[in-house]
């Protein structure tokens, strides 16, 4: 047997310790307290009757715990979990290998459900609902459908964008539909409190404060953040001070608000180019070298919330706050 490469061993390294920190029971679960109760009665009856939990659909932005969810879902119905993705189910055949491998009780997880291609929906339809896989065999006059039972099983399906998924699609998830929410800052600093035990750092209340205004009141970028600072703290031979925080945030270029470079290039485009708006996303984009998709899903979503950015019918426009901003930004 060869031994591991380097590469092999960082990756293996760095997939390890998101898993470790990733809550693996519901009271690690911080945060989404609707979704958890909800989920929890669900589960809880589908198990007492012996019967496979109906299909669940989680959507929300990326990084607020859809897959960890699915984790405690198929730890609670105690079964296996067999995860795939959207993208990763090019043919009707990847589909059909996927459900007639899984065990009865099973829970499957796709993520990124909306790139699923409408022929492979079509196929998934009377999987979920009547279970039981419909393959055509052969073309033509000579074609015909052959139907093969499934075992009971249960989807959880994760998607950023809702709006793509087909109606019918969506109806058959009838065990409901949980949307994620952004955190607070309080849930946020809990979530950071327990990963910085977890990865032996010590630190304070206060830092982990510092650290939870700036992640975008989003879990996976807190914690991204409390490592990056780790790190720095350790190449700088001491521990984690307010000090070393602030040098991580400004060699990431994250500023007061959490908004980084292409946030703020966005802002700095419909200010200094454009007048402060209104202008098009994809007069935006061409400004910033950014995808009109990233901006829309990715930095609008932000942008908004803070108060920074009005969509209206004309375009984009910056506002007070943005000027604001970026003013004292640049002045520093």
């Amino acid at each position: 047997m060869e031994n591991p490469t380097k590469k092999q061993i960082a990756r293996d390294d760095a997939s390890g310790l998101d898993r470790t920190l990733r809550p693996q029971t519901w009271d690690e679960y911080i945060g989404q307290q609707k979704t958890k109760e909800n989920l929890r009665i669900l589960l809880t009856a589908a198990r007492e009757r012996g019967h496979a939990a109906e299909h669940i659909l989680l959507y929300g932005p990326p990084g607020l715990g859809k897959t960890t969810l699915a984790n405690l879902v198929s730890k609670t119905l105690g079964t296996n979990m067999k995860i795939t993705s959207g993208p990763a189910i090019e043919r009707v055949g990847d589909l059909a290998a996927i459900l007639t491998n899984l065990s009865p009780g099973d829970v499957l997880f796709i993520d990124e459900i909306h790139r699923l291609s409408k022929s492979i929906e079509e196929v998934l339809y009377p999987a979920m609902e009547s279970g039981v896989l419909d393959i055509i065999i052969g073309k033509g006059p000579s074609a015909r459908t052959v139907q093969l039972e499934l075992p009971p099983f249960t989807m959880v399906a994760a998607t950023t964008r809702i709006s793509l998924l087909s109606s019918p699609l969506r109806s058959r998830f009838s065990g409901g539909t949980f949307r994620l929410d952004f955190y607070t800052d309080n849930e946020i600093a809990t979530i950071l409190k327990r990963s910085a035990e977890l990865l032996a750092i010590k630190t304070t209340p206060a830092i982990l404060e510092r650290i939870s205004k700036r992640c975008r009141a989003t879990p996976r970028t807190a914690n991204y953040l409390l490592k990056r600072c780790r790190d720095l703290a350790q190449l700088e031979g001491g521990a984690l001070t307010d000090e070393i925080v602030d040098k991580t945030f400004t060699l990431l270029e994250i500023d007061s608000l959490g908004l980084g470079k292409p946030d703020r290039a966005v802002l700095e485009a419909i200010i200094h180019k454009f007048g402060g708006g209104p202008v098009g996303l994809n007069t935006i984009a061409a400004a910033t070298g950014e995808e009109p998709s990233t901006i829309e899903d990715v930095i609008e979503p932000y942008l908004i919330r803070h108060g920074l950015l009005d969509r209206t019918p004309r375009g984009r426009v910056a506002s007070g706050e943005a000027y604001s901003h970026i003013k004292i930004y640049n002045n520093q």
